[in-house]
């Protein structure tokens, strides 16, 4: 019998949101994007805080950034690292930090398992002191990404195959270990472990862990207020809305809400 270990998802399970438009908005000022990507992958994001993942989704996100990476120095884009991070590290959740670092305590080394690429897991698990970073590999020829995967996509059943080769490589005990996620699409990595965690789950994950009975974290409040901003532009365009919104918003925040909109008399 191996030790036991903990797996945590990364976008909207460690951080808010996406990671991939972080690396979007480094990519942007480092010439690498246009303006048009940026404005596609922001809108991405907008809708993956509101619904979460889609297999369509993520499978475009991938043949995004291969496309766009293809033919690049491996070092260009470790130069991207501190604007990444920059990003990023403001998201993290301290709630989900300190679980993780609870399960290093009791002597279980942590992972993040992510559809992001291997180097941004990596580094982000080296940034926080976890023990290591499971993510998508790009291939590399020659010092330069060629735009092809370089192994399985670790998304779904791609996730959950990862987890359990680095279970074999590090003699973990995938029956005493933990995972966590936001995303009825990790539900292959959430099955390979004894313990599963739903952290702020999507409306089909919360199904399932009230039918298996498993642990929930739900601390996650950006998701309301994503639907607030949502409700406020569409009832703007359709005109006199914004008043509606202001009248729901708490007193303190009435008038600084109203002078943002322009709805302060002059």
């Amino acid at each position: 019998m191996g030790r036991a270990a903990a797996f945590f998802d990364l976008d909207k399970t460690l951080i808010e949101g996406s990671s991939a438009i972080h690396f979007g908005r480094a990519a942007y000022r480092a010439g690498m994007m246009s303006r048009r990507q940026l404005v596609r992958d922001l809108w991405a994001n907008v809708r993956f805080r509101l619904q979460g993942s889609t297999d369509e989704g993520t499978e475009e996100l991938k043949r995004r950034v291969l496309d766009s990476i293809a033919g690049r120095r491996v070092e260009e884009l470790a130069r991207l690292s501190p604007d990444v991070l920059a990003g990023v590290l403001p998201r993290l959740y301290p709630e989900m930090l300190a679980e993780a670092w609870s399960h290093q305590d009791a002597g279980r080394p942590v992972y993040i398992v992510t559809a992001a690429s291997q180097e941004l897991a990596e580094m982000l698990a080296h940034v926080v002191g976890f023990d290591g970073g499971i993510g998508f590999r790009s291939e590399v020829r020659d010092g330069h990404y060629t735009g092809r995967a370089a192994g399985p996509f670790t998304y779904r059943s791609g996730k959950a195959e990862a987890v359990r080769q680095i279970a074999e490589r590090d003699g973990i005990d995938l029956s005493e270990s933990y995972a966590y996620s936001d995303s009825e699409s990790d539900l292959p990595m959430l099955r390979l472990v004894g313990h599963p965690v739903a952290v702020n789950p999507d409306d089909e994950l919360r199904r399932v862990v009230r039918e298996e009975g498993w642990r929930v974290i739900h601390f996650d409040r950006l998701r309301r207020r994503l639907r607030i901003a949502v409700a406020a532009g569409a009832l703007a365009a359709a005109g006199g809305g914004g008043g509606y919104l202001a009248a729901r918003l708490r007193p303190e925040r009435r008038l600084a809400w109203r002078a943002r909109h322009r709805l302060l008399p002059r």
